[in-house]
C-alpha cells in the first residue's frame, strides 16, 4: 500500500481501535491458484505484541477452509470511515481556485499465515466473543447460549476457525492532513452538514489531526 509519511498511522493502539470497531475484513489468502479474497469478521487480540492475532470463522462450504488455504500468506484489510471530499469545502477554492477533489479514507492492512483450526470449541469460544461484542449496543443482547444447545452444537460443527498471528500491520489515514487549517475547517463543516452517520465518522476522524476543531 503507498503511504505518504502525512498519512501514515503507526500507533498500533489506534489501528487496533480501527478494527474493532470496523471487524468486517477483506481476507486475501494467496494459494497455488491465485489469489482469493473473502469478507470475514476478525476480532483482533492484542497478543502476542507487538501486534497481536486476528480470529473468525468461516463455513466449511466456503472453499477457504480447505487444506490449500492452511499456512498460506494473508492479508486482512479493515476500512473505516471513507469519503468523498468537494473542493468546494475549501477557503483556498475562494482564495485561488487552485483545488481538487479528493477522497478521504482511514484503512489498516494486517498481514500474516492464516491458520485453520478445526475444534469445535475453538470455534465456540470464538462465535461467543464475537457475537457478545456485536450485541453489546443491543438493550437486550443474545447470547449463543440463548439456543438450544443441539441446534448450536450443529452449527458450530459446520465452522471452522481462522487464525491469524499478525506479523506486519500497516495503517493509512487519509483525513485532509495535507491541507492548511482553514480547508481542514471546512471539510468539517462540510461533512458535518451532510447529516448522517458515515459523514460524521469521517469528520470525527478529521477532527484528529485538527484541534481547533475537537
Amino acid at each position: 500500500m503507498y503511504v505518504p509519511p502525512q498519512f501514515a498511522e503507526d500507533d498500533v493502539a489506534t489501528l487496533h481501535a480501527l478494527l474493532r470497531a470496523r471487524p468486517l475484513a477483506t481476507l486475501v489468502t494467496l494459494t497455488d491458484d491465485g489469489l482469493e479474497a473473502n469478507h470475514i469478521p476478525l476480532i483482533v487480540d492484542p497478543e502476542p505484541a507487538p501486534y497481536g492475532r486476528l480470529r473468525g470463522h468461516a463455513p466449511r462450504a466456503n472453499p477457504l477452509t480447505r487444506g490449500r488455504h492452511h499456512d498460506v500468506d494473508a492479508l486482512a484489510i479493515f476500512h473505516g470511515p471513507e469519503g468523498y471530499i468537494t473542493p468546494s469545502w475549501y477557503a483556498t477554492k475562494r482564495e485561488t481556485g487552485k483545488v481538487v477533489p479528493t477522497w478521504n479514507y482511514a484503512v489498516v492492512h494486517a498481514y500474516g499465515r492464516l491458520q485453520l483450526i478445526d475444534d469445535p470449541a475453538w470455534v465456540r469460544d470464538q462465535v461467543e466473543t464475537l457475537t457478545d461484542r456485536q450485541e453489546s449496543a443491543f438493550d437486550q443482547p443474545w447470547k449463543v447460549d440463548d439456543a438450544p444447545r443441539d441446534f448450536s452444537d450443529r452449527m458450530i460443527a459446520s465452522l471452522v476457525g481462522l487464525e491469524i498471528v499478525v506479523t506486519r500491520l500497516v495503517g493509512k489515514t487519509k483525513a485532509s492532513q495535507n491541507q492548511p487549517p482553514a480547508n481542514r475547517a471546512g471539510v468539517i463543516a462540510g461533512l458535518d452538514a451532510q447529516g448522517d452517520a458515515s459523514a460524521g465518522a469521517l469528520a470525527d476522524l478529521t477532527r484528529r489531526f485538527d484541534p481547533d476543531e475537537v
